[in-house]
């Protein structure tokens, strides 16, 4: 059963932006007081953690997306945001959203940046 559903993926242009989010609201727990975090998976490659975020709004970021991708979390909807700028064709990948130190994941946007 998906708990977590992300959107906001689509094709882009290299320098393009997205806006993915992640809808917690099926989540049988607060998610404001939880660790949420972003992962992606490009074709032939291990899943690898973007960004997450913790109840204190602190953040952290993978060396490659750092200063182009932003996580946020809007608590009064549950949901969390990945605001993707300055695109790169290697950021080419299904996004996947998760509780973090949970099995809880989403079925994952698709995002495929190309000219």
């Amino acid at each position: 059963q998906v708990q977590l559903l992300e959107a906001g993926g689509g094709r882009v242009q290299p320098g393009g932006s997205l806006r993915l989010s992640c809808d917690a609201s099926r989540v049988n727990t607060d998610v404001s007081s939880r660790i949420m975090a972003w992962y992606r998976q490009a074709p032939g490659k291990e899943r690898e953690r973007v960004a997450f975020i913790g109840p204190s709004g602190g953040t952290s970021y993978a060396p490659s997306v750092k200063g182009r991708f932003t996580i946020s979390m809007d608590n009064n909807r549950n949901t969390v945001y990945l605001q993707m700028n300055t695109l790169k064709p290697e950021d080419t990948a299904v996004y996947y959203c998760n509780l973090m130190g949970t099995h809880v994941w989403g079925q994952g946007t698709q995002v495929i940046v190309s000219s």
